[in-house]
């Protein structure tokens, strides 16, 4: 391990040397990079997929193609077709006198340097390049650190990123959590974690001794409003499929549902049904994905078990009632958990699971305050069609993000930032939002000409009258 440790900090320090001896890179060389990503990507496709099933054991290779290849490209994309308006000198205005004497105020966005990057097993692939996109647009150099959860995507990835990239553009170190948390401790520009909140306390600490500024996405309960103005059948749909992606193991998966007591039973219904269409059967369907291993699997089981045991009412959707007793994975049915309590574990933790607790509401604010109870979520998602009841839900709550009639789709539009507040995360990442997150938003000011000194003998000594009648003349 110490020679790993090593290896890190001697990659840190070429590319740091590398940075001021070549100065920022041009645009070409930005795009340049860009565009050797998306070549990886696309090339590679089928290699990462079949890296995921097997890490996996079982990991719906449909589902990764669109989650951990093609939902990447448009990233890239957007920052390449949009890099020369992001890096423009963006003019700002200069206090009055002096303006309208020539001097000039600006903001030039420039590369931080080196980003650490820290990216986690439930979309290795996705989380681990599409962040790039913005950190390669910035113009910075990046040492990444991906999940030993997923052995085998994770060395995959270090083969081919040091085939495509100089090792001062972009470096992988592969490990547990001791290289791990060495890696949180070395004095990177920025630092990008993304992964649970426990955790991230830990990597916020590590990062605090060296000043190291951090971008933190850390997941959390992201609630769903069912109002009694959406169609039940859609929004049964929409949340199910969002909930049983990669078996609902998503940092923004609908983690518990609002949902009014006079529709509870029929979205419980459309719920059903939506889970038998998508999942006629599920142990030996690769459509549906397995727990990442045994930790998690068991994890989520005791969630379970601990609401059975305070009095919830628990529901496997089970189509072809399977046995899962016994199985070559570890799957877990979608469960259903109703009549809940907030002394429940389920209540309480990030599930990260197929788990989906159903939470009756009478009245909209009865809704908003079991949501203003918690942390504040990563995502929030509202269904209906009610406008005013919809501007209540958002003014009188806050989250990371919004997605309004399905879940998870703001992480999706290439336009839009992306990240968590307070326990969820802090830091974006994506758009032009996450360039200037791994960008040094430098302040240019050019003064006045040198034959117009004068001008500042009013304020400098010898005072020979009062300043402030000039200071006040100059805040008029």
């Amino acid at each position: 391990m110490e020679n790993n440790i090593h290896e890190m900090q001697r990659a840190l320090e070429s590319q740091k040397k590398h940075f001021i001896k070549e100065g920022f890179p041009t645009i070409e060389l930005r795009i340049d990079r860009l565009n050797r990503l998306k070549n990886l990507i696309i090339e590679n496709r089928y290699k990462f997929v079949d890296a995921l099933n097997e890490d996996y054991g079982n990991r719906s290779k449909n589902a990764s193609i669109m989650t951990d290849v093609y939902s990447i490209i448009p990233e890239i994309n957007h920052a390449i077709k949009n890099i020369k308006k992001w890096t423009k000198v963006e003019k700002r205005s200069s206090n009055f006198p002096f303006s309208i004497f020539g001097a000039k105020s600006y903001l030039k966005y420039e590369p931080l340097g080196t980003i650490g990057m820290v990216s986690p097993w439930n979309f290795p692939v996705n989380l681990s390049f599409g962040p790039l996109a913005a950190i390669f647009a910035a113009g910075n150099q990046v040492m990444h650190k991906p999940s030993e959860l997923t052995p085998i995507t994770a060395s995959l990835l270090k083969d081919l990123c040091d085939e495509s990239y100089d090792e001062n553009e972009f470096s992988t170190f592969l490990g547990g959590p001791e290289i791990g948390e060495a890696f949180t401790q070395l004095h990177f520009d920025h630092l990008l974690y993304t992964g649970s909140g426990n955790v991230g306390k830990h990597v916020m600490k590590s990062a605090a001794q060296n000043l190291v500024p951090v971008t933190l996405e850390l997941g959390g309960k992201s609630p769903v409003i069912i109002s009694k103005s959406a169609d039940m059948k859609v929004s049964a749909k929409r949340v199910m499929f969002g909930k049983t992606l990669n078996a609902g193991q998503i940092c923004l998966a609908p983690d518990y549902i609002l949902v009014h007591s006079d529709n509870k039973d029929e979205f419980i219904s459309e719920v059903e049904n939506a889970v038998k269409e998508f999942y006629p059967s599920i142990k030996n369907n690769d459509d549906y994905s397995s727990i990442i291993n045994q930790r998690h699997f068991d994890r989520i089981n005791l969630l379970v078990e601990d609401a059975k045991e305070k009095g919830a009412t628990v529901q496997e959707i089970n189509p072809s009632n399977e046995d899962f007793s016994q199985q070559e994975f570890y799957k877990i049915p979608p469960t259903v958990i109703t009549n809940t309590s907030n002394d429940m574990m389920v209540m309480n933790d990030e599930i990260f699971g197929p788990v989906l607790p159903i939470v009756e509401y009478d009245d909209i604010s009865e809704a908003l305050s079991i949501i203003n109870s918690k942390d504040r979520p990563l995502g929030l998602y509202y269904f209906g069609n009610d406008k005013n009841e919809e501007n209540n839900v958002m003014d009188n709550t806050s989250s990371g993000g919004v997605t309004i009639n399905n879940v998870i789709g703001h992480i999706q539009q290439t336009d839009l930032p992306f990240g968590g507040v307070g326990p969820s995360g802090m830091g974006r990442y994506q758009s032009f939002d996450g360039f200037k997150n791994f960008s040094n938003p430098r302040a240019y000011f050019k003064d006045i000409s040198f034959k117009l000194d004068r001008f500042f003998d009013a304020v400098r000594p010898p005072y020979k009258k009062n300043i402030e009648k000039v200071l006040t003349k100059l805040l008029k």
